[in-house]
């Protein structure tokens, strides 16, 4: 009997298989036509000034939703039987600001004064590109996203503030501008590219060396397309310094059960 691929099992099955461990990994090109998230979580005096962060800087940190008080980690907004504590593949612990562990679930680290931010993905527009035929060359070639720091600064909010990171898919010229085009429709999944080109412009020095996630192959004619992306908030959180937080794993996301059709703004 063959068992489904998991861009074919609907949002809620596939988080069963994260749930028990018998999915890891990055989520891009999985549970098609539904909405993936970015995730940060942080103490409830912290919150406020996130919030704040996330609404000055949307391409970046696009929200989504969050929850509805402090320690919720059932999030029925998110979808059915949404656990916030073990539906991600991965998620990454900070103490200080500082990325301390990895973990598979947060059963033994959550707490009542936690807050769950979930921010759009741009995981969530690259089936819109895919479906007009455009490439997407990290699921081509089965790896994570490239993304990169970059020297574009964020809007400070309180005690958040940093410079953008950027994910990166390389394209034709032509590609290039349906990209922008299609990823226009679509703002609360970070929109539409804010570069494209010479890497350096953005204070990116080798883009065969991402700072998150793996190279991809960028082929003679085509040009580097960056998007902003939620990896954003963990530099964020590096400098605000709470005691304790946690985001998701590059390239690991919380997928709900919210279509990607209903982000479209067209």
């Amino acid at each position: 009997m063959s068992v489904p691929s998991a861009s074919s099992l609907t949002p809620y099955a596939l988080r069963q298989q994260i749930r028990s461990g018998a999915h890891q990994g990055n989520t891009s090109g999985q549970a098609a036509g539904f909405v993936q998230c970015n995730l940060a979580i942080l103490p409830a005096d912290y919150a406020n000034e996130f919030l704040r962060f996330c609404q000055a800087n949307p391409k970046p940190c696009p929200l989504i939703g969050m929850a509805a008080e402090p320690g919720d980690y059932i999030i029925s907004d998110a979808g059915e039987d949404v656990d916030i504590r073990t539906d991600i593949p991965a998620y990454q612990l900070f103490e200080q600001g500082q990325p301390t562990t990895q973990v598979n679930n947060l059963l033994e680290v959550w707490r009542d004064d936690l807050v769950t931010f979930m921010l759009g993905c741009s995981f969530s527009f690259e089936e819109a590109l895919l479906a007009d035929g455009l490439e997407i060359r990290n699921i081509t070639e089965r790896v994570n996203v490239p993304m990169y720091r970059t020297s574009m600064p964020c809007t400070p909010a309180g005690r958040f503030s940093g410079n953008m990171v950027v994910s990166m898919r390389p394209m034709p010229a032509a590609a290039a501008i349906r990209a922008i085009q299609i990823c226009s429709r679509f703002p609360s999944v970070h929109g539409a590219p804010v570069h494209l080109g010479d890497p350096a412009l953005i204070g990116i020095e080798d883009i065969n060396k991402p700072d998150f996630g793996d190279p991809v192959s960028i082929r003679d004619g085509e040009l580097p397309v960056f998007w902003a992306c939620g990896v954003t908030p963990q530099l964020a959180i590096a400098k605000a310094k709470p005691p304790f937080c946690i985001t998701h794993s590059p390239g690991c996301m919380l997928i709900t059960d919210i279509p990607n059709s209903k982000l479209s703004v067209l």
